[in-house]
């Protein structure tokens, strides 16, 4: 499976740039998955719900099946946070999977920069980063895009994993 993924901190645009390339990437007929890293607990259950009764009773896992969609929960219950290349295995065969997040893993990336923020660039310290999307010109080693062109910046990764 071809894998790309956005990384940046805090407040520096990944979901957007993810959501407009996920839009930008099917529009041309490719199929994709994302993956999302969270450093927080979650939940996408709700009390009451007989799921969530279903987990908290002690289920491992909890499949939940419409005619719309099937939702997997795993409950870790104090095992290891899986690997990306675990959760990656567990997909349906796409196009392209985007990351976003993991940016310690080794596939190849682009960081997403606004300079409001403060904080520093990424990109300068991992060789994994390929590009930067950013609000701001940037005189790095790196291709820079402005984080608002979603067409470049998807012709980018569409060229880099091969479609």
């Amino acid at each position: 499976m071809r894998v790309f993924g956005v990384v940046g901190w805090k407040n520096a645009g990944k979901t957007g740039l993810m959501e407009r390339l996920v839009s930008e990437i099917t529009t041309r007929g490719f199929s994709v998955s994302t993956v999302k890293h969270a450093h927080h607990s979650f939940d996408v259950d709700h009390a009451g719900k007989d799921s969530y009764r279903h987990r908290e009773a002690g289920a491992s896992q909890v499949l939940l099946a419409s005619q719309n969609r099937i939702a997997l929960m795993h409950e870790l219950r104090g095992a290891p946070e899986p690997s990306l290349e675990e959760l990656l295995a567990q997909l349906s065969p796409v196009d392209l999977v985007l990351v976003e997040g993991y940016k310690r893993d080794a596939h190849p990336k682009v960081e997403a920069h606004r300079a409001v923020t403060g904080n520093p660039l990424i990109a300068p310290e991992d060789p994994t980063i390929r590009a930067v999307a950013s609000d701001t010109p940037l005189d790095i080693d790196r291709l820079v895009f402005d984080l608002d062109d979603t067409v470049a910046v998807a012709d980018f990764i569409l060229s880099e994993v091969g479609l």
